[in-house]
């Protein structure tokens, strides 16, 4: 005789067994977005009509450098985690399902690795 109630069973565990953690990132990252988005657009806009050195100088400020690259971590983390939402809810065939999220996170990763480098060689005056 089990004495285990169904509610037991269940508590804190959905069918894939982390729901709870993906929800909550992808709640995160869009709270992070909200303050990151509004500098960024503020900062591109009062740079409007500056020339390339006034840009160069604005990207390598030690504040913007780190500013720029958690913009694009939690942007390429939240699109990597609202994508794969879509995908396991609309695409079916388990092969398809499973191809598309190892290409979607390995194109996440590699264009958010590549646009902090980017970053960190203008920053860090390496290139242009």
């Amino acid at each position: 005789m089990a004495f285990k109630t169904p509610l037991k069973t269940v508590r804190g565990l959905g069918s894939a067994k982390d729901g709870t953690h993906h929800w909550w990132a992808q709640r995160l990252t869009a709270l992070a977005l909200v303050p990151l988005t509004i500098w960024f657009v503020a900062s591109v806009a009062a740079l409007a009509g500056a020339d390339h050195a006034a840009f160069l100088q604005w990207v390598s400020s030690p504040l913007v450098t780190m500013l720029l690259i958690l913009l694009l971590v939690a942007t390429f983390h939240h699109a990597q985690l609202g994508l794969q939402v879509v995908v396991e809810d609309y695409v079916h065939n388990e092969g398809a399902k499973i191809t598309l999220l190892i290409a979607i996170k390995g194109l996440s990763v590699i264009l958010a690795v590549a646009s902090i480098v980017a970053v960190l060689r203008i920053s860090l005056g390496a290139g242009i």
